[in-house]
């Protein structure tokens, strides 16, 4: 009981990191109509700013707020001086320049960091264990994340569903060229999505940080999730974005914390061990597959919202 619980934790904590990094890019593809490689980049941006910061101001929660508004800043920077020139270019153009941004931004990090990677410790306050169940006690800072992603999620939601520019987001992720018809400065909503995707993609870094090593191209295992999510999910869709990532969290967690038991049955303590964590990738882009063939506009396209 205690095993299950904790790992559902652990996959729901996950799957809400994965929604982080998946909304931005599911909304910069969705209205920018951009390919983004380097969106992992950004997330490996945001950790290594919340590090740098928070070894600097000597406090966790000022350093992640100074990585946040560092993140979004890059993010603008960024979608200004090279994105922008890409829109309404072949695809194969987006992929091939955000690729090209994420060797730049390695090789960057490499310059001013070092090969070596950067550790984020956490207050006193966020190492201890919080009982959740009697008997059930649960790590403080993964118990933060899931709320803090939580309450993003919700704000993101109320965000695009309940204020103008929410409004003008989910028109340009179904219809681009109207509201650019109905006079939308269409350059300035770019910026403003983009930065925000950047935001978000720096948020999910520096939360992922204390947990695992800072270091040079840790976003680019995870960008490919975030792929599989938004293809799950619909191309645009936040709803479709969080639903994906929890089922994505869950199986990739569940599935590396249970197969190896049940491997082996039929295999060796060591071959389960290695066999197991592929086959929960192989699960994960199953169900990217079946949805690709069921429905292939995702779960909950953007324009169905």
């Amino acid at each position: 009981m205690l095993l299950v619980v904790e790992q559902f934790l652990n996959g729901l904590q996950f799957g809400l990191l994965l929604f982080l990094l998946a909304a931005g890019l599911t909304l910069v593809f969705g209205i920018m109509d951009l390919v983004n490689l380097a969106h992992g980049s950004l997330y490996m941006m945001g950790a290594y700013f919340a590090a740098t910061f928070a070894a600097w101001t000597g406090s966790f929660l000022l350093g992640a707020l100074m990585a946040l508004g560092a993140t979004l800043v890059l993010g603008i920077v960024l979608e200004v001086s090279a994105l922008r020139h890409l829109y309404g270019r072949d695809h194969l153009d987006h992929v091939l320049a955000t690729f090209g941004l994420i060797l730049f931004f390695n090789e960057a990090v490499r310059l001013i960091w070092g090969p070596a990677g950067l550790a984020l410790p956490l207050p006193a306050w966020l190492t201890v264990p919080v009982p959740i169940l009697p008997g059930i006690h649960y790590p403080a800072y993964r118990l933060a994340i899931i709320a803090v992603a939580l309450l993003v999620a919700l704000l993101l939601y109320l965000g695009v569903m309940r204020t103008r520019i929410g409004m003008l987001i989910r028109a340009g992720a179904s219809n681009r060229e109207m509201i650019g018809a109905l006079g939308i400065n269409i350059k300035l909503l770019y910026t403003l999505v983009f930065g925000l995707g950047a935001a978000l993609a720096g948020l999910a870094g520096l939360m992922q940080a204390p947990i695992l090593t800072v270091q040079i191209g840790m976003g680019e295992n995870i960008l490919i999730l975030a792929f599989v999510i938004i293809v799950i999910g619909g191309i645009g869709s936040i709803r479709g974005a969080f639903l994906a990532a929890i089922f994505v969290g869950m199986i990739d967690t569940l599935g590396r914390a249970f197969l190896p038991n049940l491997l082996r049955q039929v295999l060796s303590g060591a071959a389960a061990s290695t066999a197991a964590p592929a086959l929960s990738s192989m699960l994960i882009y199953l169900l990217m597959a079946i949805v690709l063939v069921v429905r292939p506009e995702g779960l909950f396209p953007a324009n169905r919202r």
